[in-house]
């Protein structure tokens, strides 16, 4: 008998739909190839849900994700909720009620960089070659999701921590080192921040029950320009909320594009899976928006899923088309294709299992089948 899974897909603002629209073919088409079911359910989030029930994520919503085996999110930001900062109501905040509604505690970035992306680095290739970093960032505790006061006395947004919240990010990273090169670094700020001191105070005692990990410490300001100097010095990375949003977006231009790196944010019974990508509204409805990393993240999707085949099938996809330089102008600019052509690469190389010609697809008004 056949599995079958359950996905909610919310593809959100700007190229958000294009994207995950592109992830849903490969996944179609993984399932046709490797014998199983998907169910997908598309739903409301960010500023189209606003303009269409007043606020940006529904319990409906949210009651369909819990349902949900897994989570495909696209992208969530309006720029016109930008220009107003007194605004109640905004995009993102659907997103913060959906990690907590699902209890996503633990946003996990991957940054490696391989020899066909190193030309795309707006760093010199030396710095770079070599770079695999992984960073945990804890997701549903900081700055992000603590108290927030704003009165005429009063502006103030807490930064709140438990020892729970650090103990089961601090696990999941420390067996992360353990299975790659044994070095895991937090980075914090203990030297200001009593949270920060928290954080090393529980990270250091958790480390005894990790004896093969190296564990070592560094201020976020050091670890900024660290990132940008001597990436390949990092393994594994854990932070907490806002940090972890900085640092992972730093990182991410290492690749030179956040169209090409996957994300997952998983816990105890519930997963999400994105891109590192913002909406990127000046592209929206242009079909230029390039869906590799959300298309990555469908890989890493069916692997939470246990469909191992079809995940190492689109990362092996997606290897081809870049080799090949099938990419939309952000990575491509002499000879650049269309985001839905570069799904209907990706598709076409799991279908025909890898043999592919020297004819590939450019123009996807002739490829309207993969629809």
């Amino acid at each position: 008998m056949n599995n079958t899974y359950k996905i909610s897909v919310l593809p959100g603002d700007g190229i958000g739909p294009e994207v995950t629209n592109e992830t849903v073919k490969v996944l179609k088409a993984c399932a046709e190839r490797f014998n199983f079911k998907l169910d997908f359910d598309t739903q409301l989030i960010g500023a189209v849900s606003i303009d269409k029930t007043g606020i940006p994520l529904t319990d409906e919503v949210v009651e369909s994700c819990l349902a949900s085996d897994v989570t495909l999110l696209g992208a969530i930001e309006d720029s016109k909720y930008d220009s107003d900062p007194i605004l109640e109501v905004r995009p993102e905040e659907g997103l913060l009620k959906l990690r907590q509604s699902l209890g996503l505690y633990a946003n996990i970035r991957a940054v490696e960089i391989s020899n066909s992306s190193i030309e795309q680095s707006p760093l010199k290739s030396a710095v770079v070659d070599g770079t695999d970093i992984v960073i945990f960032r804890e997701l549903t505790g900081g700055i992000y999701s603590g108290k927030k006061e704003l009165t005429t006395k009063k502006d103030s947004d807490f930064c709140e921590y438990s020892v729970s919240e650090i103990e089961r990010m601090a696990h999941l990273a420390f067996k992360a080192a353990e299975d790659r090169s044994g070095r895991l670094c937090l980075v914090g700020k203990a030297n200001v921040l009593e949270n920060s001191r928290l954080w090393r105070k529980v990270v250091t005692e958790i480390a005894f029950d990790y004896p093969d990990v190296e564990l070592t410490y560094m201020y976020v300001d050091n670890a900024s320009m660290q990132l940008v100097s001597n990436p390949k010095q990092f393994d594994v990375i854990l932070t907490e909320n806002m940090f972890g949003d900085i640092l992972s977006d730093l990182a991410s231009v290492l690749s030179g594009s956040l169209g090409r790196l996957a994300s997952s944010s998983i816990g105890n019974s519930a997963a999400l899976f994105e891109s590192y990508q913002d909406s990127y509204s000046q592209l929206k409805g242009l079909n230029k928006a390039n869906p590799i990393a959300t298309i990555l993240s469908g890989a890493l999707l069916l692997d939470y899923l246990g469909e191992k085949e079809g995940a190492k099938e689109i990362i092996k996809a997606v290897s081809w088309t870049i080799k090949e330089g099938l990419s939309t102008e952000n990575v491509n600019l002499n000879n650049p294709i269309s985001c839905s052509s570069v799904g209907n690469n990706v598709v076409d190389y799991i279908r025909k299992k890898g043999k592919m010609s020297a004819i590939k697809l450019v123009d996807v008004e002739e490829n309207f089948l993969y629809r």
